[in-house]
């Protein structure tokens, strides 16, 4: 029924949406309200002020050394740390670890790497914080961030984040897997090409074959641990599907999680969709699963 409803409703909106800058400005509004009638935060979270971003912290989560770094999605050009406090006060109080929720650079005024150097210096200000164990959680353009965050530590011969939960995340920013992916059957919430253009504001300009932005894993060894959820009826379920096969091709430990009859980032809409908390403490069990006991020497 939630799909139904947002095919009549939303999707329209989404497509109708101009990429410029009174478009932009409209879809930030537009998502920012639907999130918080859809995606409350967890009751009895606390969140505070961070360097470029906030901190989250559920229900009687107290400090550690472990930490979850969040990296919001929409497209590199929509949402903020605020609009996720659904999703980010549920991933801290089901992994029982601080969340930082990181803020970066948006489209389309700051075009690719911002994003990607914003995500890397939030996770670099943990480090020096004191934090040894960190999980990083991301949706959608957030998950493409992720992986590109972890893959650039590997390169470096720096140690990776512990593991990762990617919820929708995009693998492919031409959006060509989404549209074969769409001609089966429509996404319910946006069409492969109206978000391309919207992709397409932070990609402008850029070598979309850069192994930033296209990734081959062809001298990755040592991916995270990673499980990866999407929706049956979104078009980025092939995403979701090309990169567990891409990271299993590594070696990687990857788990897969496509959840029949659901949306884009169905986790976030809590008030609507019951599979959303079964699914996001599968994604919170994942990262704790995986975090290691024994913190290694700076």
């Amino acid at each position: 029924m939630a799909a139904a409803l947002t095919s009549a409703f939303v999707r329209p909106i989404a497509n109708a949406i101009p990429a410029n800058r009174a478009g932009i400005a409209f879809s930030r509004a537009f998502i920012a309200s639907s999130l918080w009638l859809a995606s409350p935060p967890l009751k009895g979270s606390r969140v505070e002020p961070g360097i470029r971003g906030e901190w989250v912290r559920g229900p009687e989560v107290t400090e550690g050394n472990a930490v979850v770094l969040y990296i919001h999605g929409s497209g590199y050009a929509l949402c903020s740390a605020r609009t996720h406090r659904g999703l980010t006060t549920r991933v801290s109080g089901g992994t029982g670890l601080p969340v930082f929720a990181c803020e970066y650079r948006l489209a389309p005024r700051h075009r690719f790497p911002n994003a990607a150097d914003d995500v890397r210096a939030a996770y670099e200000r943990l480090l020096d914080q004191g934090y040894r164990r960190i999980l990083v959680a991301g949706d959608s353009a957030g998950g493409h961030l992720a992986v590109d965050l972890a893959a650039q530590l590997i390169r470096e011969r720096r140690e990776p984040p512990a593991a990762l939960a990617l919820f929708s995340p995009l693998f492919d920013v031409t959006f060509s897997l989404a549209a074969q992916r769409e001609r089966m059957s429509p996404d319910p919430m946006i069409s492969a090409a109206a978000a391309a253009r919207l992709v397409g504001l932070y990609t402008v300009d850029a070598d979309l074959a850069s192994e930033r932005l296209r990734f081959a894993f062809d001298d990755i060894e040592g991916f995270p641990p990673t499980i990866i959820q999407a929706g049956g009826l979104e078009m980025l379920a092939a995403d979701a599907i090309e990169l567990a096969r891409a990271l299993r091709r590594t070696g990687a430990h990857c788990e897969l999680d496509v959840v029949p009859g659901q949306m884009h980032v169905f986790q976030a809409l809590t008030r609507f969709i019951p599979e959303a908390g079964p699914a996001m403490e599968r994604a919170c069990r994942f990262l704790t699963g995986n975090l290691p006991a024994i913190v290694r020497a700076a």
